[in-house]
């Protein structure tokens, strides 16, 4: 089974905690050792947010802010390799093709940022569509999808299934209202509509969520079906 998991800079890094960092390295090398084969994606989080805040102050531009924020993803990416065994590319990744070679040799690879303008959400997707990837799971700090932002809206209705078309049309109007929060972005939406790639979102910030969502599809979060497909995983059918 061939996975991809982003790993939100908020679920990650929203403070620098070895212990929080181990955590997660933990559930990545525990889904390694069933033979999962996985990819790993990090965000920048707080301290991502600090340094484009402060570079903002000094007169940066957005591409440039973009910089420093994907600077920041590959810093918490080196963080989450040193948590790591010997299944880990030393290297973080720094474009697909190198993530794939990593795969294919059985290392567990890590990436952060990739591009300005591209956030690590649609570098997830890309990702996963490059690879093939079977699952493709968010680790975010809410815990699915919900119809708008839950904690700006008690009215927010949470989504147990979605389509992909689906996702995008939910996505899209969080995405032009200025200061909404989505789960994952538009731009991720449509690569995961585009793959047809099997899609879970859920909340991290308990790594061993992740575990259970890959080994077993147990989650308490949101499941991307593609269309015309609402069968289980063959690699779900009969766990326990």
């Amino acid at each position: 089974m061939r996975v991809v998991v982003s790993i939100g800079g908020s679920v990650l890094a929203p403070d620098l905690d070895a212990r929080r960092v181990e955590g997660h390295a933990a559930v990545v090398e525990r889904l390694a050792d069933e033979g999962c084969e996985i990819g790993a994606i990090v965000g920048g989080g707080g301290v991502a947010r600090d340094y484009i805040g402060a570079a903002r102050e000094l007169g940066a531009n957005e591409v440039q802010l973009d910089q420093i924020g994907i600077d920041v993803t590959r810093i918490n990416a080196r963080l989450l390799i040193a948590a790591l065994g010997s299944q880990v590319d030393p290297k973080v990744a720094h474009d697909y093709e190198e993530a794939g070679d990593a795969l294919r040799r059985g290392d567990v690879s890590v990436m952060g940022g990739i591009m300005p303008g591209q956030t690590t959400d649609a570098v997830a997707a890309a990702l996963a569509e490059y690879v093939d990837a079977d699952l493709l799971v968010y680790a975010t700090s809410v815990d699915g999808v919900y119809s708008a932002d839950p904690s700006a809206d008690d009215g927010a209705e949470k989504y147990e299934r979605l389509t992909a078309g689906e996702l995008v049309d939910v996505i899209a109007p969080m995405s032009r209202d200025a200061g909404a929060s989505a789960p994952v972005d538009l731009l991720a939406a449509k690569l995961i509509e585009r793959a047809e790639m099997r899609t879970v979102v859920l909340d991290g910030t308990d790594p061993e969520r992740i575990a259970d969502a890959v080994l077993r599809g147990d989650h308490g979060g949101t499941d991307i079906v593609p269309a015309g497909n609402d069968d289980e995983p063959s690699y779900w059918v009969g766990d326990e």
